[in-house]
């Protein structure tokens, strides 16, 4: 009986909305599957990406920018494999826009929407094997 509990539990578990903790229009936000898969859109992204965002998590986007020193929490390692399995396309881009409360992390709310997802598309892909 405790295994059939266990089995139910983690088959529920696997049924979790990873974006349900998200504010209401990020949570219905339409996610550009082809943007996110484009070798175009993740160019573009990773050069959004060095212009703005590797100084704090560097140039090969694994959290160790320049300007990381002292940062509590340390930046995001958009490498480790651990964030890309609990990372989706909704929450990368709502943290990009809306920052993270209580870190150095700011929002870039001054990208356009296209710009947000391009950025998305990169570090999404960061962790990806090659």
């Amino acid at each position: 009986m405790r295994e059939v509990v266990l089995a139910i539990a983690l088959a529920l578990s696997g049924c979790v909305n990873k974006d349900s903790s998200l504010p209401q229009p990020y949570r219905d936000l339409k996610v550009p599957e082809a943007m996110l898969a484009s070798a175009q859109a993740r160019a573009r992204g990773r050069e959004i990406f060095l212009q703005n965002c590797a100084i704090c998590h560097g140039e090969r986007a694994d959290g160790n920018g320049v300007r990381n020193e002292g940062l509590n929490p340390k930046p995001v390692d958009f490498t480790s494999p651990v964030w890309r399995g609990s990372a989706t396309p909704r929450h990368t881009f709502f943290v990009i826009q809306s920052g993270v409360p209580g870190t150095a992390m700011p929002s870039w709310n001054t990208f356009s929407d296209e710009e947000t997802w391009e950025l998305a598309s990169y570090v999404l892909s960061v962790a990806e094997p090659p």
